[in-house]
């Protein structure tokens, strides 16, 4: 009967353990895994940016070149797929990675200031420690207030002041920017941008293991290198509008 009693009970105690999650959401669930979560996905929007700033690039060639650029992009994929199909998937994605990119980073940051009740006790250590952490999340809710415009203005034309849909891209963006409030955000917007790809250029290095000391000090030039270009070329189209150079 002892023998008996005690496999029973074994069995109750596996019945009630609580069932491990998929090993993606354990590893997520750890900082670490936060942290790689929100390294994967910034490449992801890094790579996004830059491809963006690229392609908006058209716009120095006139309307025929920056129409056919957009209507490319719309029907990317056809025949083997439905028109705007591969668009809505991309966008599926950029989505995805930029939820998963808030999430890992409040997380983080809710992470760190349990394990650090006090307060930096003197300025010194708190511009050496916490300047790059505070300019990371100010620049990242400017960003992201910055997409939502950026959407509503020229992607579904609210707010916008003659919108013509996607038939007539380069006509959207120059009456966008003909406004100079406009032109002033999305200029204060990619300068925020700039930060926040700067400093996560860097440190996604260091995320995902991918520093050696031969190479290191490549990192910071790459940072700036890239940052500079995304920025630098999207801060290029407002500026041409109102100088007249793109009319």
């Amino acid at each position: 009967m002892a023998k008996t009693t005690d496999t029973g009970q074994q069995a109750t105690a596996t019945d009630t353990a609580p069932r491990r999650r998929p090993w993606l959401l354990e590893l997520y669930g750890t900082a670490v895994g936060k942290k790689y979560a929100m390294a994967i996905s910034g490449i992801v929007l890094m790579v996004y940016v830059l491809l963006h700033m690229i392609g908006n690039l058209k716009l120095y060639f006139g309307p025929e070149a920056m129409n056919e650029y957009a209507e490319w992009l719309r029907i990317f994929g056809a025949p083997a797929a439905p028109e705007n199909a591969m668009l809505w998937v991309v966008r599926l994605l950029l989505l995805v990675a930029f939820i998963v990119h808030i999430h890992a980073a409040v997380a983080l940051t809710i992470t760190n200031r349990k394990a650090r009740p006090l307060r930096y006790q003197s300025r010194r250590d708190y511009v050496v420690a916490d300047f790059a952490a505070r300019t990371m999340r100010w620049t990242g809710i400017i960003v992201g207030l910055f997409v939502l415009f950026h959407l509503a203005d020229l992607t579904f034309g609210y707010g916008h002041p003659d919108f013509r849909g996607h038939e007539d891209a380069y006509h959207n963006v120059v009456a966008s920017f003909s406004r100079p409030l406009v032109s002033a955000f999305y200029i204060l917007a990619n300068l925020a941008l700039a930060l926040h790809l700067y400093h996560g250029a860097w440190s996604l290095f260091q995320t995902m293991g991918w520093n050696h000391p031969r190479f290191n000090h490549w990192r910071r030039w790459f940072a700036i290198a890239f940052a500079v270009v995304v920025a630098g070329g999207n801060i290029s189209f407002p500026i041409a509008v109102l100088t007249g150079l793109i009319v």
